[in-house]
């Protein structure tokens, strides 16, 4: 059996197709179609060099590597790579030869600088330990049944809220902009950013085909938005939390769970059977909404850190 590691071909409906099927075996708890897959690489800035990568074994795919810097922080040389395995084709070599080949584009590009994550499991923590990466922070992932748990009950916005849905903002999306741009920058995380590009934040995020703008929800107060829930779907039953989000000014007024309340119920009411969002570990505003709602952990990545040089 001889293993090889090779660029995703763009356009090729067999590479995206399996580089999906992967990520959906290899991380069930988040969102992947093909589509989304031909998306990112079309939509990717520049700057970022983003290349997929596939490992494929006499013909079959087994294994799949996002590569890229992170093109949008003050501080160059930061590089990202994520690489996972089908669960059946592990320790075949498949994830070593991915992990070099990644890392040597990625010096190639600058980077003196590398994250990824790894999910919290003993086989996985060691395989990045042993290429030299160190532990930094974990995050967790959660699941929520939408068909059998019982969501908290509705109830009518305070006075001088109104909520409405992302697609209300289909002719000007910018003040949802600027709310994820200010909430974003506030998130924990080991690189910093500068989210300022509008028109990248439009092609990456606001015209994503996962990003569902009927079920995400904005809380408006006195008509600007000041918080948000956003919304991913993948065509299927599963439902994401893409982001919740309340801009500095409105915090501590419950408007990230009247938005997201309103989103759930939303999603559940259109026949999503499964609802997934992920928290850092040290975000515990958030996980207190979370369990709240009746999320419950279902896996913990940790972000690896290797330094180049």
């Amino acid at each position: 059996m001889t293993v090889i590691v090779r660029e995703l071909r763009h356009g090729d409906p067999v590479d995206t197709a399996g580089f999906a099927r992967i990520r959906q075996q290899a991380l069930p708890f988040i969102l992947f179609t093909p589509e989304s897959v031909t998306y990112d690489l079309e939509r990717a800035h520049p700057d970022a060099h983003r290349v997929p990568l596939l490992a494929e074994e006499d013909g079959e795919l087994i294994g799949t590597a996002q590569v890229g810097l992170v093109h949008d922080s003050p501080e160059p040389g930061q590089g990202s790579l994520n690489i996972y395995v089908r669960p059946d084709r592990t320790g075949r070599g498949a994830g070593s030869l991915l992990a070099r080949a990644a890392e040597e584009r990625l010096a190639a590009l600058g980077a003196t600088r590398l994250h990824t994550w790894v999910l919290d499991e003993p086989g996985h923590r060691a395989f990045a330990e042993k290429r030299g990466y160190r532990a930094a922070r974990p995050a967790h992932f959660l699941r929520l049944d939408l068909a059998n748990g019982t969501l908290p009950a509705l109830r009518p916005p305070p006075d001088g809220v109104e909520l409405r849905t992302g697609a209300d903002f289909a002719d000007d999306p910018r003040p949802l902009f600027r709310l994820h741009a200010e909430t974003l920058g506030d998130e924990p995380g080991d690189v910093d950013r500068e989210f300022t590009d509008y028109d990248a934040w439009l092609a990456e995020t606001w015209h994503h085909p996962l990003l569902n703008h009927e079920l995400t929800s904005v809380a408006l107060v006195d008509g600007g938005p000041a918080a948000f829930s956003a919304a991913g779907t993948d065509g299927g039953t599963r439902y994401a939390t893409v982001m919740t989000g309340t801009g500095r000014a409105f915090r501590g007024r419950g408007l990230a769970k009247l938005a997201k309340n309103d989103s759930l119920h939303r999603a559940r009411a259109a026949g999503f059977t499964e609802a997934f969002t992920g928290n850092d570990a040290g975000n515990v505003p958030m996980l207190a909404i979370n369990d709240w709602f009746g999320y419950e952990i279902c896996a913990t990545e940790v972000m690896y850190v290797r330094d180049l040089g």
